[in-house]
């Protein structure tokens, strides 16, 4: 009976882990796209970012990992026999990447903070879907329990991420694209700009 409400605890916070780890990354990306503003607006939507990337790193997404890590390690505790399955050590060194990303999270927090804002946007997409690619992996060895599931179910989400980045790829291509056609329409028809006729007579 302990083991199944240490479980149960250990999920609720891991569920919690994992929605810091999605929702901060998003608020970076806002608070990267938020430079490309003007001053004004750039001013007011970043501090208001900084503030709730403060707030929900420090109020949720720490607690929720370090309560995740007791609980986890609690649950081994009560049944060491799971250390002998392979699929717990891979569902282990799964988490230990987490912890690092995790940390890389933290890394970047701070960097906001003191106004860098290195990578672009694109690339923080990027970087959030290995929480998705975290996520995926573990739930299918905590599931399945066993090290082929864990491969299928990885291989599906990269060849998932694969065609879902191509499209982002492709949708801002074609984005980039129109803006592009619009501007020079807009230049072409812009009052007083010297024509390209020949003037006859």
């Amino acid at each position: 009976m302990e083991y199944n409400y240490v479980k149960a605890l250990h999920i609720i916070f891991v569920v919690s882990w994992f929605s810091a780890l999605f929702y901060i990354v998003r608020l970076f990306i806002y608070a990267r796209e938020a430079q490309d503003k003007v001053p004004e607006a750039r001013a007011v939507l970043t501090a208001q970012l900084l503030i709730m990337q403060r707030r929900l790193w420090y109020f949720i997404g720490w607690p929720a990992m370090l309560l995740s890590l007791v609980f986890g390690l609690w649950m081994l505790f009560l049944n060491p026999a799971l250390l002998a399955l392979p699929w717990m050590w891979l569902k282990l060194i799964a988490v230990a990447l987490l912890l690092l990303y995790h940390l890389e999270c933290q890394r970047l927090l701070r960097q906001q903070k003191q106004g860098i804002f290195k990578l672009s946007s694109f690339k923080l997409r990027l970087f959030n879907e290995l929480a998705t690619l975290f996520l995926v992996s573990i739930v299918f060895l905590v599931v399945l329990k066993s090290t082929s599931g864990f491969v299928w179910g990885t291989l599906g989400l990269f060849i998932f991420a694969a065609l879902l980045m191509l499209a982002v790829f492709l949708i801002k291509k074609r984005n980039k694209n129109k803006e592009t056609g619009s501007e020079t329409v807009q230049e072409n028809s812009t009052p007083g700009a010297p024509s390209n006729q020949t003037p006859r007579g």
